[in-house]
């Protein structure tokens, strides 16, 4: 059967940077339909040639190691542009004789929204108004994949779930979260459930906390329209760091099939305790870096976060007394995403005694998501012929060395490829976005009341504002940068 991609905003940064690379790379792999057309739809006046041209460019210079003249040559013939505007109805009625015209009226058709935020709903009603999400037994599947940010709080997220279901179904919504397509990301559950001996740790007994960073070193760049009104909790929080929160504190799925994967974390986000506004300057910690307010773009007294650390906790039987620390940030010292895990002390430290160890030791695992793919245990052992002098060692995965001729592909390419494949477990359900901004707006709620923590400056290339530290500190723990360490010592030795 024919499958149509149709990618809207064809013209943009993403289509360039991540879409047409995904599907090349998914191309070369025999993983795309036999019978396929891609169309991009933009303003921008191009023609088909044109056009290819262009993701030409942007392969040669997004993807350089996979970019072959013969690959492309059989590749390019599956693109194809179709000039409109996405207000106009009558231009996506031209889309709809477009895709007739190409022999998929009857066939499946995928609809990729790589668009500004406010224009999902008018897109998809135009869709719906031309029949193009209609799925009868006629024809084949009608999706609709939508990019981040979906709404900017829990009224707007149920408005915009609200307002696409009267046009889709939920099963034709694919909400991308791209670190959900991250390789490591996926490998948690493998990790997980695919190994007896790591299970039965993972819970209130064994685990003291858990820590979830994703640091970059880069400001707002092009996107502070977007960002000074957005901040970093909708950019990153609501999103991606939660994703990942429920990713290490879920269930077990009953089955690996996209729903009972989907409950488990909305389960997940269900037992998040929500932080009162009283008690926001001792669970938050919110910050800017300093010259934020003169980037372009952002005005001369924004009091928009560029960084954020959050104390929470799971109320369910599992980790009921786990303290789970996030934090995210702009501009700071290394560009980084990792899980440490901190497992409790050993009841008894009869051999730190006998060493004459004052500090007590412990285990830690770090799940490094990027870009130092990999895993790193931590443990005791014993110095040779040192009497009992302990040291902690490390046992060491990384996917370079194990996968040496199987590269890391990017995320998109995973996701939009199970897009096309109709498996949306890597995709957000719509009650998982709503409870994930419930949790959000309650932080944000003690952010703006008489009870908030202060907006503190922070130096460029730092980890943060002291306060960060200082949420950690009071309860005896600190903040691990344990695959940056490990970086580090793979780079010296």
């Amino acid at each position: 059967m024919k499958t149509t991609f149709v990618i809207f905003g064809a013209s943009g940064d993403l289509t360039s940077r991540k879409l047409i690379p995904a599907l090349y790379a998914n191309y070369r792999k025999g993983r795309l339909p036999e019978d396929i057309s891609i169309i991009g739809f933009s303003r921008h006046p191009f023609t088909d040639d044109a056009f290819r041209q262009k993701m030409k460019e942007a392969l040669k210079e997004f993807l350089p190691s996979e970019f072959t003249e013969e690959e492309w040559g059989k590749f390019g013939r599956f693109l194809f542009y179709h000039r409109g505007d996405i207000d106009k109805t009558e231009d996506i009625q031209g889309l709809s004789r477009r895709i007739e015209s190409l022999g998929g009226a009857n066939g499946n058709c995928l609809f990729h929204l790589a668009l500004a935020p406010q224009f999902y709903l008018s897109v998809v009603n135009k869709l719906e108004a031309s029949n193009l999400v209609l799925q009868t037994g006629r024809n084949g599947y009608r999706r609709v994949i939508i990019e981040k940010p979906f709404g900017r709080d829990l009224p707007s997220a149920v408005e915009l779930n609200t307002q696409l279901l009267r046009a889709l179904k939920e099963d034709q919504i694919y909400r991308i979260d791209h670190y959900l397509g991250k390789e490591t990301v996926q490998n948690l559950l493998v990790f997980r459930f695919g190994n007896a001996i790591f299970e039965p740790l993972w819970n209130r007994r064994y685990i003291d906390h858990v820590q979830i960073t994703v640091a970059e070193t880069v400001g707002v760049e092009h996107r502070a329209n977007y960002y000074d009104n957005a901040g970093v909790l909708r950019d990153m929080f609501q999103n991606h760091l939660l994703q990942i929160l429920t990713l290490v504190a879920m269930e077990p799925p009953a089955v690996v099939e996209a729903n009972s994967l989907r409950d488990e974390k909305v389960k997940v986000l269900r037992a998040i305790r929500e932080i009162a506004p009283e008690k926001s300057s001792r669970f938050t910690v919110r910050g800017q870096y300093e010259g934020y307010r003169s980037e372009p773009g952002v005005g001369p007294r924004s009091t928009t976060e560029t960084y954020a650390a959050i104390e929470l906790f799971v109320d369910n039987w599992r980790w009921q007394g786990v303290p789970f620390y996030l934090r995210s940030g702009k501009m700071l010292s290394d560009k980084v995403s990792q899980i440490a895990i901190r497992f409790v002390r050993p009841p008894h430290q009869m051999l730190d005694v006998l060493a004459g160890v004052t500090q007590l030791s412990t285990n830690h695992l770090s799940i490094c998501i990027q870009p130092d793919e990999g895993f790193h245990l931590s443990f005791m052992t014993k110095v040779p012929d040192s009497g009992m002098t302990m040291r902690p060692a490390d046992m060491d995965f990384h996917f370079r060395d194990s996968f040496r001729d199987l590269p890391i592909p990017d995320s998109y390419e995973r996701l939009l490829l199970d897009a096309l494949n109709g498996d949306p477990s890597l995709f957000t359900r719509s009650d998982e976005i709503e409870v994930a901004w419930k949790f959000i707006d309650s932080v944000r709620c003690g952010w703006e009341g008489e009870h908030a923590p202060p907006l503190e400056q922070y130096n460029r290339r730092s980890w943060g504002p002291p306060s960060a530290d200082r949420l950690l500190w009071s309860s005896g723990r600190w903040w691990r940068q344990d695959c940056i360490e490990h970086r580090q010592q793979d780079h010296d030795r």
